[in-house]
């Protein structure tokens, strides 16, 4: 169930924000980089980048287990956050320039998975989320990286959504009279040709999965 409370309240622009899960995972489906953010033990900020999974009410991540972001003492409320930057809105004036974007921020305690065998489910949510088909194509996790790896989970129950889509908001009033160009630079990713390791065999071909693979966000 869904959690409203002082950290995930829609303060400024509400009418752009949602506590949907359905806008939540319309997002973290379509994205797959995300950053965390944590307190080390003396209360030290830090943020790093990193990919995930996403489970039935949850997502994972993963790391080393000598990770600073996924140390097992850290037992401070963790946060989430996923963006999609679509456009470069430019406006007629400085202070109206902003971005088209969809986000969403996430709240929770990361929960440690211990469990052999809950561990490779987090890993294939992982892996699946990132190139469909790889885990079914590529060697799977032995036991040693098993234990190398440190893996949470995060619950979908505190979150936010928020978007910004559309031209500029200068187009009324007096900056509208301005000879100057405003309008949206769009912005996307593309998929590019796909490169072999340089030390592969020969006549080792890419699989189907691959070969028609496309990233998150990009459609065909």
């Amino acid at each position: 169930m869904v959690q409203v409370d002082p950290k995930t309240r829609l303060r400024r622009h509400p009418d752009q924000g949602s506590h949907s899960r359905s806008d939540l995972d319309a997002i973290l489906n379509r994205a797959f980089v995300g950053h965390l953010g944590v307190l080390d033990k003396s209360g030290q900020p830090f943020v790093v980048p990193t990919v995930y999974g996403i489970g039935q009410d949850c997502i994972y991540l993963h790391g080393s287990v000598a990770s600073m972001s996924l140390r097992k003492d850290l037992q401070f409320e963790a946060t989430f956050v996923v963006t999609i930057v679509e456009g470069l809105v430019i406006a007629r004036s400085i202070f109206n320039h902003s971005v088209n974007y969809h986000s969403c921020v996430i709240y929770g305690e990361l929960e440690e998975i211990a469990d052999p065998e809950d561990k490779l489910e987090g890993l294939k949510a992982i892996s699946e989320h990132i190139a469909p088909g790889q885990w079914d194509y590529a060697r799977r996790p032995n036991s040693k990286e098993i234990r190398k790896t440190s893996l949470k989970r995060m619950a979908l129950e505190k979150f936010s959504v928020k978007s910004s889509e559309g031209p500029p908001s200068d187009s009324v009033g007096e900056d509208s009279l301005l000879d100057v160009w405003a309008g949206v630079i769009p912005l996307w990713q593309v998929r590019g040709d796909l490169v072999a390791d340089p030390d592969l065999r020969e006549k080792i071909f890419p699989p189907a999965h691959l070969e028609g693979f496309l990233p998150k966000g990009v459609e065909s």
